[in-house]
C-alpha cells in the first residue's frame, strides 16, 4: 500500500477514495491527489462515514445531473487537517462534522427561526459540480462535494461545524445526517404534541430517527410500518408501539383510519415512493393532520395530491435535516448524544473498512443494514 504524508499541512495528499466511475458502479478505491484548501475552505481527514440510501441514489443517477466520475458520501466525521485563508473558526485538530447543508448567518433564510436551507445552499452544490475541484484522479477530475468515502475532504468552512471532542466519531457521523433528518421531523418540522398517535413509513435510519423524535416528544401511540418485519424489535426499542407490514393489509390508509378512530395526527414517509407519500398525507386526521415528508424522489417524479385532501384540513410538510439550522445545532445534538437523551448506537449494525465499501450498499439493498459505518486506517 501508498506510504502516506507524514506532514500533510500546504501539501498535494495523495490518500485512498471510494470512486465512482459511472452510473451503476460498484465503488472502486483509488488513490487520489487532493489539493491543499483554498480560501474559505477547510481540509478534513474523515475518521468514519455513513452509508445513506441518499448515496445510493447518486451511485443510480437518480438525484439529478451529476457528472462522474465522483467521490460519493456526506455523513462523515473527521478531524482538521488544515485550514486555508480567512478562515478563522476551525484549526487544525478540531474534531468535526462535515455539513451538506451550509449555514452563513447572513442570508434572509439563516436570520429567519425556524428556517434552515441556507441560501448558499445551491451555489455551494453547483460549485462542487461544476466548478474546480481538489480531487483527482488518474489525471481526471473527479466531482467533489462533501465527499465522505475519500480519507480526506475539502470543504467550505460554512459546511462544516465543530464538535465535542469527548464524541465518538464512529457513531457520531450520523449527526450529518440520518439523526438529525428523522428527529428534527418530529420535533421542529410535525412539532409532535405529548400524547398524540404518529405513524412512520419506512424503517430504515431516517425512519427509526423520527421514530425516537416521536417518543422524545411525548407520543403515546407510534406506529411503525415497514415490509421487512425483522427491523420491528430496534423500532420497539427507539419508541414504536405497534408494528404493521403493509403487504398483510388489503388496503394500508383504510385500516389507519379505521384503528385511529378517523386518522393519525401526525405522520412520517421515510420510504421515498409516491405511493408511500400519498398513504402518509390521506392517513392523517381530517381537521388538523401533519404528514411530513422525508424521503426523495427520484429527480423530477412528480407527487400527485389531490385538493380535497388540503381542504379537508390536512398539512404536507417537507423537510430537509429535519429543519436544524446545521452549525448551530449539530454540536448541541452531539452534546445530547452524550448526555443520554439521543440514541445513535442502535442505528449502526454494520462496521466495515473503506475497501469494503460495495459490501456496505449491497447490506442497504438487502434490507439487512440500518446503517452501515465505514472506517478508515492510515498506514
Amino acid at each position: 500500500m501508498q506510504k502516506r504524508f507524514t506532514m500533510t499541512e500546504g501539501n498535494v495528499i495523495t490518500c485512498r477514495a471510494a470512486v465512482l466511475w459511472e452510473v451503476g458502479g460498484p465503488f472502486v478505491i483509488e488513490n487520489i491527489e487532493i489539493q491543499p484548501p483554498q480560501k474559505n475552505e477547510v481540509r478534513v481527514k474523515i475518521v468514519a462515514t455513513g452509508i445513506c440510501h441518499s448515496d445510493e441514489s447518486v451511485l443510480k443517477g437518480l438525484v439529478g445531473k451529476v457528472k462522474f466520475p465522483l467521490i460519493g458520501g456526506h455523513e462523515g466525521s473527521g478531524i482538521v487537517e488544515s485550514v486555508g485563508t480567512d478562515v478563522t473558526a476551525f484549526e487544525k485538530g478540531d474534531h468535526v462534522i462535515p455539513l451538506f447543508l451550509p449555514q452563513c448567518r447572513d442570508c434572509r433564510v439563516c436570520k429567519r427561526p425556524g428556517a434552515n436551507i441556507c441560501s448558499k445552499f445551491l451555489e455551494i452544490v453547483r460549485r462542487g459540480g461544476e466548478g474546480p475541484s481538489p480531487f483527482s484522479c488518474r489525471g481526471q477530475r473527479l466531482t467533489g462535494g462533501f465527499s465522505t468515502f475519500s480519507e480526506y475532504c475539502v470543504v467550505d468552512q460554512l459546511q462544516l461545524c465543530k464538535i465535542n471532542p469527548k464524541a465518538a466519531l464512529d457513531k457520531v457521523c450520523l449527526m450529518g445526517c440520518a439523526i438529525p433528518t428523522g428527529y428534527g421531523a418530529a420535533i421542529n418540522t410535525a412539532k409532535v404534541q405529548s400524547g398524540s398517535t404518529c405513524a412512520v413509513w419506512g424503517l430504515g435510519a431516517l425512519g427509526l430517527a423520527a421514530i425516537m423524535g416521536c417518543k422524545i416528544a411525548g407520543a403515546s401511540r407510534i406506529i411503525a410500518i415497514d415490509i421487512n418485519a425483522n427491523k420491528f424489535s430496534v423500532a420497539k426499542e427507539l419508541g414504536a408501539t405497534e408494528f404493521i407490514n403493509p403487504t398483510e393489509v388489503p388496503d394500508l390508509t383504510a385500516h389507519l383510519l379505521k384503528i385511529t378512530g378517523g386518522g393519525v395526527d401526525y405522520t412520517f414517509e421515510a420510504v421515498g415512493a409516491v405511493a408511500t407519500m400519498q398513504q402518509a398525507f390521506e392517513s392523517t386526521a381530517i381537521g388538523y393532520g401533519v404528514c411530513v415528508i422525508i424521503g426523495v424522489l427520484p429527480h423530477g417524479v412528480p407527487l400527485p395530491i389531490l385538493p380535497y385532501n388540503f381542504q379537508m384540513g390536512r398539512t404536507i410538510k417537507g423537510t430537509m435535516f429535519g429543519d436544524f439550522k446545521s452549525q448551530d445545532d449539530v454540536p448541541k445534538l452531539v452534546d445530547e448524544y452524550l448526555d443520554g437523551k439521543i440514541i445513535i448506537d442502535k442505528f449502526i449494525t454494520h462496521t466495515l473498512p473503506l475497501e469494503k465499501i460495495n459490501e456496505g450498499f449491497e447490506l442497504l439493498r438487502q434490507g439487512k443494514s440500518i446503517r452501515t459505518v465505514l472506517t478508515f486506517t492510515s498506514t
